[in-house]
């Protein structure tokens, strides 16, 4: 199996709801047998013993119990998935399904559903395997109380600014971690890259859709083995047909097999997080551009949303972000090619959309404004230009939007709560 297999099927595994409630399901039969050969021993104290009919009784209860929970539990995953699809972004649900707490929620739930129903059929009118039916017992209560911290979780979670900390928290663990990974491996952006005789050779996709991600360690591997260049053509995130050239193979005697190379990219049908923050400000935006559309008209949200926009952006305004990545092997020898985003990409992509959508409220062009003037004092002099390029469209915005002096004045005025602060003197 190809590491871009191994890396899908992760994905599915992290991504699935029934694979944890399975394993859950099949503990907790063999706990059931566990248990009924402890109760063999006939070590257990008096006060844990039971007659066959409350024995019977108690699994029979805590069998439809379970069976009615995991429908509750279920009947929130769809309230989830309307609010998601509705209210916030489809893309975020990616994020939702890998969700720890609720796979261990399922998992309680169906192993105790099956705890109890294998323990019932060892019920005899002689013989009755106590110290299960206490362990049943147990086993209710942690359901009981994992229940409530996923309803809590959920009931405050599902909120659109927890919900946009959640993903900006995401995005910019994902930032630090991927560039701090292709740095420490790059040798410095001046080293003459590719070769001047071109491409010798082209590796094209065979089925197409998003790059997910790729394995850079293994890629610049292999390019040193057939002593190569390879350039990835393409960025992770990006959707690419079915034939499109993905990398170029510069050099290489041999140059490596097409099918080995395309076996260290991963493909699937939409992008994730594990390596692209862009996903996460992609969702983000999202969220904002939902929240400023006619049907929802909720600008809080919006400006909600900004406040986690600019803290991503302040992380990645601190990156030695570039456009392409030399990799080199151990000798220092060039052997990868990546590209990158640039401080502009992302810039572009937390602002252009939500200055297009929200103009038309004051309290988003206030809270632009303010964003964008924070970056300016931060930020180190590199990024600056294109952050002031993004103050000029937003006064060109504000200035067709609100022909009027009072309020296009009041539409310039910074305030990082949208509306809700007098201009401060500086």
């Amino acid at each position: 199996m190809s590491w871009a297999s191994r890396f899908r099927l992760l994905q599915y595994t992290k991504a699935s709801l029934w694979i944890v409630p399975l394993l859950g399901l099949v503990l907790g039969v063999l706990l059931a047998e566990w248990a009924v050969s402890v109760d063999a021993t006939e070590w257990l104290p008096a006060g844990w013993r039971y007659s066959a009919s409350t024995a019977s009784g108690v699994l029979t209860a805590i069998v439809g119990a379970m069976i009615a929970l995991l429908g509750f539990v279920v009947t929130i995953g769809v309230l989830v998935v309307q609010q998601a699809t509705g209210t916030l972004s489809p893309r975020y649900m990616r994020l939702w399904y890998r969700d720890r707490l609720q796979k261990a929620v399922l998992a309680t739930f169906t192993g105790t559903f099956s705890f109890s129903f294998a323990l019932l059929r060892s019920i005899e009118s002689d013989s009755v395997p106590d110290l299960g039916v206490t362990m049943a017992g147990s086993a209710v209560s942690v359901s009981l109380l994992l229940l409530l911290v996923y309803l809590n979780r959920f009931t405050h979670n599902l909120r659109p600014v927890a919900i946009a900390g959640l993903v900006g928290r995401m995005g910019e663990a994902v930032l630090v971690r991927g560039e701090a990974a292709v740095l420490g491996a790059a040798p410095r952006a001046g080293d003459p890259v590719p070769p001047a005789g071109g491409p010798v050779a082209y590796v094209r996709s065979e089925h197409g859709g998003v790059i997910q991600a790729f394995h850079p360690e293994r890629l610049t591997g292999l390019a040193a083995r057939h002593d190569c260049l390879l350039v990835v053509t393409r960025l992770v995130g990006d959707y690419v047909p079915p034939g499109a050239v993905v990398v170029e193979v510069h050099g290489g005697s041999p140059a490596p097999a097409a099918r080995r190379v395309t076996g260290l990219i991963a493909f699937g049908s939409e992008r994730t997080i594990e390596q692209d923050p862009a996903f996460a400000l992609r969702v983000l935006v999202d969220i904002a551009v939902r929240a400023l559309s006619p049907a929802v008209n909720d600008p809080t949200t919006a400006v909600q949303v900004l406040h986690r926009i600019e803290a991503f952006l302040h992380a990645v305004g601190r990156t030695d972000l570039r456009n392409r990545y030399v990799l080199a092997d151990r000798d220092g020898t060039p052997r990868l090619v990546v590209q990158g985003r640039d401080w502009e990409d992302y810039l572009q992509l937390a602002v252009t959309e939500i200055r297009e959508y929200g103009t038309s409220s004051v309290q988003v062009c206030r809270r632009l404004r303010a964003l964008l003037e924070g970056l300016l004092t931060t930020l180190p002099p590199g990024p600056l230009p294109a952050v002031r390029s993004e103050l000029t469209l937003l006064r060109e915005a504000v200035g067709r939007e609100y022909p009027d002096p009072a309020r296009r004045t009041r539409a310039h005025t910074p305030d990082p709560q949208g509306i809700g602060a007098r201009p401060r003197p500086r």
